[in-house]
């Protein structure tokens, strides 16, 4: 249960994440009220997360998925450029990610 924790925090980090952006710089109300509680529930799910595992680990792999997430969206609703170097960062943070999840006791 506790990687599905950390799959819910990172999932809330993309959230508030886009949310910021949405909220222009907390001039938004709607955005600005959706990314608090986003950052709220991001770090209460990464907290019982951190119960059972690692702190470098889920630290790691919540970031990651913020990050992995982050860039997608961005890649969707904010037309931010394509490209071959970014793919291969994207794709050296999955295999981070992977690592990490296997590695972890």
């Amino acid at each position: 249960m506790h990687w599905i924790y950390l799959l819910i925090a990172g999932l809330f980090e993309i959230s508030w994440a886009v949310g910021l952006k949405f909220s222009h710089g907390f001039t938004q109300i709607v955005p600005s009220v959706l990314t608090v509680i986003g950052m709220i529930a991001s770090f209460y799910f990464l907290s019982l997360a951190l119960k059972h595992l690692p702190l470098g680990t889920a630290y790691a792999i919540w970031t990651g998925i913020g990050t992995l997430g982050t860039v997608i969206f961005g890649i969707i609703l904010f037309k931010e450029p394509v490209t071959a170097l970014r793919l291969l960062c994207i794709a050296l943070i999955i295999s981070g990610i992977t690592g990490l999840k296997l590695l972890s006791h």
